[in-house]
């Protein structure tokens, strides 16, 4: 717990001296008098129970509690500045574009309503909204293309450089159009291969999940497939077809609830895995991006499975 006594004078006046090696200049540039920096700095030093600063000929230099100290303190006026910032680039409407990638799963179920209650802040911030591959977009991320990933948590060995935050877990479902032949069998692993399989692509995040749920309901392969990330083609066409969809509940979770598409009566909870926001550890969301962030929270949930 931060200690009370700690104000934004002691971090700035700490850091200054820090930087200038010299009381005398550092009081010229924080426009104060040297008695009222020396004084700031004894009481930095009582708080903390440590000298940061020694004599050092006529000169001053830091103290190794010292050095420790400086590296938090200037990090913490850091983000002080960049928060400041933040907030006069939004009043001033030159905010920053926050550019979001988001998989197929929460591009329907989330980000139309989370972009309507972040809108209605009135921000100024533009939006930019990349869907796509789980690994397309984290690599994205990585390299900076990209603030904000919202989907499925990457395998371990993806997430490095990486922080999640889990907003609710989800499962894939089998989905059909209504009406569909097997909507009324019991049987229904064993008159899948009947059928034309719409399969997540290998590079998909749900594939491993997929695969895996197939093979332990005593499917090894699937004859008749194909391989789509395409929500806007898997709808078309399990609508026209007696296609089966294998597909993140949240992306047809509007169409069955409005009777346009079905579930197929499986049991898939084995296939659940948490969805949650993705960024960078090193980043620092800015004002419009935080506010952000915290409408999609809100709407997840809202909507989660679990809600």
């Amino acid at each position: 717990m931060v200690d009370s006594r700690i104000k934004f004078r002691h971090l700035q006046t700490f850091v200054e001296v820090a930087r200038q090696k010299s009381v005398m200049k550092a009081a010229g540039l924080l426009h104060v008098s040297q008695p009222a920096v020396t004084k700031t700095i004894r009481e930095l030093e009582e708080v903390l129970g440590v000298a940061v600063f020694e004599r050092d000929g006529r000169g001053i230099k830091i103290t190794r509690y010292g050095e420790v100290f400086l590296k938090h303190a200037g990090a913490a006026l850091t983000a002080l500045r960049q928060g400041f910032d933040s907030v006069s680039q939004a009043r001033s409407g030159d905010a920053p574009p926050i550019r979001i990638g988001a998989l197929p799963t929460v591009s329907t179920r989330i980000m139309p309503r989370a972009m309507k209650l972040f809108l209605a802040e009135g921000t100024g911030a533009t939006i930019k909204i990349v869907t796509g591959e789980n690994a397309v977009l984290l690599e994205q991320l990585r390299v900076g293309d990209l603030d904000l990933v919202v989907g499925r948590l990457a395998a371990p060995e993806k997430m490095t450089g990486f922080s999640f935050e889990h907003l609710y877990s989800e499962k894939v479902v089998f989905c059909v159009r209504t009406g569909h032949p097997l909507l009324s069998r019991g049987a229904i692993f064993s008159g899948l291969n009947a059928f034309t399989v719409l399969m997540p692509t290998r590079a998909s995040i749900i594939r491993p999940f997929v695969e895996s749920f197939l093979i332990a309901n005593g499917i090894a392969g699937v004859a008749n497939q194909i391989e789509t990330v395409s929500d806007a083609f898997g709808r078309a066409f399990v609508r026209e077809s007696d296609a089966v969809w294998i597909i993140s509940e949240g992306v047809v979770a509007a169409d069955i609830a409005e009777g346009k598409l079905a579930a197929l009566p499986v049991d898939t909870s084995a296939t659940k895995g948490p969805v949650g926001l993705t960024m960078r550890t090193d980043a620092v969301p800015s004002m419009p991006q935080a506010i952000l962030m915290q409408t999609i929270r809100e709407v997840a949930g809202e909507v989660s499975p679990a809600a």
